[in-house]
C-alpha cells in the first residue's frame, strides 16, 4: 500500500524501521475498516485466505519471531496440528480481539527494539530445513523481515477487500483518516 512512511528523525535507524513496520501493520489493519466479522472471514478468491485470517496470521507471527530474538518461549507456539488456526478466527475471536492482541505484541516489539544496545545483536533461528544450519540473524534483519512479511500479507489483503467490495488502498486510507 502506498503511504509515506517518516523517519522519527534524521539517522535514526530504529525509528526509521519501526516506522515501516508499523506502516505495513496499518495497510492490514485497514483492510478490515467498515467490515462485518462475516466479511472478513470470507473468502472471494481461489485462495484460502481471509482478512481476518490473515489479520491474526501477521499478529501471531510478528509474536513468533519477537519471541525468537527475545529468546523466550511463544506462548502461541502453533503445531503441525494447529496451524491452519493461524489463518481463521476460532474459539470467539474476534476482529476487535484481534487487533487488541496485535497492538500488545507490536508495543512490545517496539519496546524491545529500542531496548536492544545494538541492531547489531543477533538470536538463533531455530532448526527448520528452510533455515540454514546453526544461523544467526541481527535485530536489524528481524526488523526488515517483519516488513517484508506484514508487507506480503498487506498485498494479500488489498487483492482480497477489491475483491468483496471494490476498496482499494487509498479508499481505505480516506475510510480511516475519515473515523478520525
Amino acid at each position: 500500500m502506498v503511504t509515506h512512511v517518516p523517519a522519527e528523525a534524521h539517522g535514526d535507524e530504529r525509528g526509521a524501521l519501526i516506522s515501516f513496520v508499523e506502516a505495513q501493520r496499518g495497510a492490514v489493519r485497514r483492510s478490515v475498516l467498515g467490515l462485518t466479522e462475516e466479511q472478513a472471514a470470507s473468502r472471494p478468491s481461489a485462495s484460502e485466505l481471509s482478512l481476518s485470517g490473515l489479520l491474526k496470521h501477521v499478529a501471531e507471527t510478528e509474536l513468533n519471531w519477537l519471541r525468537m530474538a527475545q529468546r523466550k518461549p511463544n506462548e502461541k507456539q502453533r503445531t503441525e496440528d494447529t496451524w491452519g488456526d493461524s489463518f481463521r478466527l476460532v474459539d470467539g475471536e474476534t476482529i476487535p480481539g484481534v487487533l487488541a492482541f496485535w497492538d500488545s505484541v507490536a508495543r512490545e516489539t517496539e519496546e524491545f527494539v529500542r531496548s536492544v544496545p545494538s541492531l547489531d545483536d543477533t538470536f538463533p533461528l531455530p532448526p527448520a530445513p528452510w533455515f540454514p544450519k546453526d544461523a544467526e540473524v541481527s535485530m536489524r534483519w528481524l526488523m526488515l523481515h517483519l516488513v517484508e512479511e506484514i508487507g506480503r500479507h498487506a498485498g494479500h489483503a488489498d487483492i482480497i477487500r477489491e475483491s468483496l467490495d471494490g476498496k482499494g488502498a487509498f479508499d481505505l486510507i480516506a475510510l480511516e483518516h475519515a473515523a478520525d
